[in-house]
């Protein structure tokens, strides 16, 4: 194979536990152990980057400590606490505060790169794809094939109460007109973005390295036991619905959680619920799975539209369990009266999770190179038989 150099731009990285963390850290860690030479920009943290470079031969730099300071809710209640959130949701509105930042960052950290074979460049946050469009030249480029990597959508993002603002399209077709592909993590994300741009598109989903498997079979011990992780408040229209049903729920059981946001829950839950449960906060992900390698059952709360899907999704397949699709409707709650019953006829089908093994993902942005290669040698062509 040969080896290339690989510039990676990412806000989220390792220790962080997020979607987007994870998706920059295997890719990071892929492209090394395929002995390609990596560069990542992040926000640096010493005590933990410099033994990451030193395990896997990969070079981190620092994007620096933005300066824009969030606005913190916590503390806050009352009149202050709406007067904060109005502030906050409006500067987001207005400005994309405070990721905005990360638009004038990214050029000044890319002046001293230059001559990679493949950029990408991740978001969440969008700014930073900006900020890479805005230090992108077509003469002597930073790399020959740029990859903005999205996992939501921006303009066209549906599971958000306030849609962008219209002055927002025109920065997101600029940076989409600079750059060689987008790449999003399945097909039905691609309405979300504009025709014009369609494409650039390549779907390239969620690349993870799976631990050893673990035993899969669940044990009717008379307590039926069934889980749910990660991001909740982009599913409050189906969660907060099913775990007020839980709350009329005579039969014991428990209900395993790793979540961000346990104050929904305790909202929505009566302290009788409350006891049949055990909620966490997040952990590492392979701690994840190997806790939750006894359980009966898995909950999923979709998306209400079709352009988005849940990254959970892929370690519910790995883990084999039976999984419950909660849509706040009768066939729903029947199946979950059946589901507490040990009869899980009515399970969401599984997908092959082996797809999304993180050598093959790697592998398809590596593609990405030569596509773009020949798609400039053609052009080229065409230019002189013209």
């Amino acid at each position: 194979m040969e080896k290339k150099r690989i510039l990676i731009i990412s806000r989220s990285f390792y220790p962080e536990n997020s979607p987007r963390s994870l998706r920059t850290t295997e890719l990071v860690k892929e492209f090394a152990r395929q002995e390609h030479e990596v560069t990542l920009l992040t926000v640096r943290n010493d005590e933990y980057h410099n033994a990451f470079e030193e395990e896997f031969g990969v070079t981190i730099k620092d994007i620096g400590q933005l300066k824009l300071p969030n606005i913190n809710l916590n503390g806050s209640s009352g009149a202050k606490r709406l007067f904060k959130r109005g502030i906050r949701r409006g500067l987001l509105q207005l400005f994309e505060y405070p990721d905005i930042e990360l638009m004038y960052r990214i050029p000044k950290v890319l002046k001293n790169e230059a001559n990679y074979d493949l950029l990408i460049s991740i978001a969440v946050p969008h700014p930073i794809h900006w900020g890479v469009a805005w230090a992108w030249r077509k003469v002597d480029p930073i790399a020959e094939t740029w990859i903005a990597d999205c996992g939501d959508p921006y303009y066209g993002l549906e599971n958000d109460s306030f849609k962008k603002l219209f002055y927002f399209a025109w920065i997101e077709k600029w940076f989409c007109q600079k750059v060689d592909y987008i790449t999003i993590p399945f097909e039905g994300g691609r309405s979300a973005y504009f025709n014009e741009f369609q494409e650039k598109i390549r779907v390239i989903p969620q690349g993870l390295s799976f631990p050893d498997r673990h035993n899969t079979n669940h044990t009717e011990n008379g307590v039926i036991t069934f889980a749910y992780f990660g991001n909740i408040d982009s599913y409050r229209h189906y969660a907060v619905p099913f775990l007020k049903k839980l709350n009329s729920i005579e039969k014991e059981f428990k209900f395993i959680v790793y979540t961000r946001n346990k104050n929904l829950f305790k909202g929505c839950l009566d302290q009788q619920t409350l006891d049949k449960c055990e909620i966490h906060d997040y952990v590492d992900r392979d701690t994840l799975l190997n806790s939750l390698a006894g359980i009966d059952f898995l909950v999923h709360f979709p998306y209400q539209e079709g352009t988005q899907k849940s990254l959970k999704l892929v370690d519910y397949n790995f883990l084999q369990k039976p999984i419950l699709e909660y849509r706040n409707d009768e066939i729903s709650d029947n199946s979950l009266r059946e589901f507490l019953e040990y009869n899980f006829e009515q399970k969401k089908a599984f997908e092959d999770y082996r797809k999304y093994k993180i050598e093959n993902i790697c592998n398809r942005f590596l593609e990405l190179i030569k596509e773009d290669r020949q798609s400039s040698i053609r052009l080229n062509n065409m230019k002189l038989i013209q």
